[in-house]
């Protein structure tokens, strides 16, 4: 059965807003570790604001081998607000408006490789909190943001986690892979 796989940067303090800001590195072992999850992919689910953010660049990109991927994989964006999403030139874009664990169920059930989560700091809380994510893949860079929106919040439900696979890089960010423990 296929998995959810939720990926994020994110500092030492926990922020996963805005990398760009705080991100001073990009390593060949990151780099790898992409390659990886896009070869190991073929959905993607989007939370309404990386869909928001997305939608004026990706459509459009060359920047390969990443905008090829995301522009080819079927993407369901999870969102109460949306109501309709598209993506450029292509047709392969739902706007999931029915429960969430019904519609992920239907997605795992299908045939194919895993369900990227990348970015969405809110949905991947959300699938964490409903035991709706498989695998957690967290690029942690060597620094403390101090400000921005971080992925775990006060007065959600304990979780626990199992450490599968860790991995530093030339640059001292950490690769951590987690599955939870059910």
């Amino acid at each position: 059965m296929r998995k959810v796989v939720g990926s994020l940067f994110i500092t030492l303090d926990g922020v996963t807003e805005s990398p760009d800001q705080w991100q001073e590195h990009f390593d060949a072992e990151m780099l790898a570790e992409l390659r990886n999850q896009i070869q190991t992919q073929d959905a993607m689910l989007l939370g309404r604001v990386t869909y928001e953010e997305w939608f004026p660049y990706w459509p459009t990109a060359t920047h390969e081998p990443f905008a090829s991927h995301i522009n080819n994989v079927p993407k369901y964006v999870v969102s109460t607000t949306l109501k309709q999403v598209e993506w450029g030139q292509f047709h392969n874009i739902t706007l999931f408006k029915g429960s969430l664990a019904e519609e992920i169920a239907k997605l795992k059930a299908q045939p194919g490789k895993n369900i990227g989560v990348n970015g969405s700091p809110s949905l991947i809380r959300s699938l964490l909190q409903n035991d709706l994510l498989d695998e957690l893949r967290l690029a942690v860079h060597p620094v403390v943001a101090n400000k921005g929106k971080r992925l775990f919040q006060d007065g959600n439900d304990l979780k626990r986690l199992k450490l599968i696979e860790n991995t530093s890089t030339s640059t001292d960010t950490v690769i951590l892979v987690y599955h939870p423990s059910r």
